[in-house]
């Protein structure tokens, strides 16, 4: 039985990473080192932050969400993300306790939430996390149980393969880019760590969210308003989901034909 304090200590140190996320949200669009400089600094007024500032979450509600020198309002983004990691470090452990496939799941999700927010804030989805995350994850598929080399590899071809034939059907007839190739390298990075399965699935949640979001937005800012939804976190919240419930629902849709 895995003791609170444990629980207590991974939920923390799940937050020191979400401060470690933020940092890459923040700087890897600007194509600014996530390593130098090492001390986190205000957007506004460039001061450095002390460590006793930049304790995840709680310095946030003792600053009461400004900076201690400019008092410019920080981002809710900020202890959001934070608490984000540490809960799903939570998860992790809870689904694959303290082994190294939890360690790898949490390294893909970890990704997954940065690849998130920065297309969210920038719609882009940065080369420098799924191009690498592509052979990784084709590596990782040697220590996760549920994969072999095989699904990996089937994995990165039906989901890279499929968005970009529906990008190219898209153009095709429409002559417009409707299918970024940001997308098309996630869905492939996605595929190597859960395979094709999980890749159809990833699709199948990511397009009802979508969908749900859209006719939200679509409300709220009127049918005939334009407005770009970045379809990489819907992506990244499909890929999330199978790896805490996917193998549980496509049993159960199986089983219940």
């Amino acid at each position: 039985m895995i003791n609170v304090l444990f629980v207590s200590l991974v939920f923390m140190f799940g937050m020191c990473i979400g401060s470690f996320l933020n940092v890459c949200i923040y700087r890897l669009p600007s194509s600014t080192s996530i390593i130098n400089p090492s001390r986190s600094f205000c957007s506004q007024c460039n001061s450095a932050i002390q460590f006793y500032d930049n304790i995840p979450v709680f310095s946030y509600l003792w600053l009461k969400g400004r900076c201690r020198n400019c008092k410019t309002p920080i981002s809710l983004r900020y202890p959001l993300v934070e608490l984000m990691t540490g809960i799903l470090a939570i998860a992790i452990l809870f689904m694959f306790g303290l082994t190294l496939e939890g360690v790898v799941y949490f390294v893909f999700i970890s990704s997954l939430l940065v690849i998130t927010f920065i297309d969210i804030d920038h719609k882009i989805i940065p080369d420098i996390i799924t191009l690498p995350g592509i052979p990784i994850g084709l590596a990782a598929s040697f220590v996760l149980p549920a994969m072999t080399f095989k699904s990996s590899l089937l994995g990165l071809l039906v989901g890279g393969g499929s968005l970009l034939l529906v990008a190219w059907t898209y153009s095709l007839i429409t002559r417009k880019e409707g299918m970024g190739g940001g997308d098309i390298k996630l869905l492939g990075m996605i595929g190597t760590f859960i395979g094709w399965k999980g890749v159809i699935f990833t699709i199948f949640v990511a397009s009802l969210a979508g969908t749900f979001v859209g006719i939200i937005v679509m409300l709220l800012k009127g049918k005939n308003l334009k407005f770009a939804i970045p379809f990489g976190p819907f992506l990244s919240i499909g890929a999330m989901s199978y790896v805490f419930f996917g193998e549980k629902v496509l049993l159960w849709y199986l089983h219940s034909f």
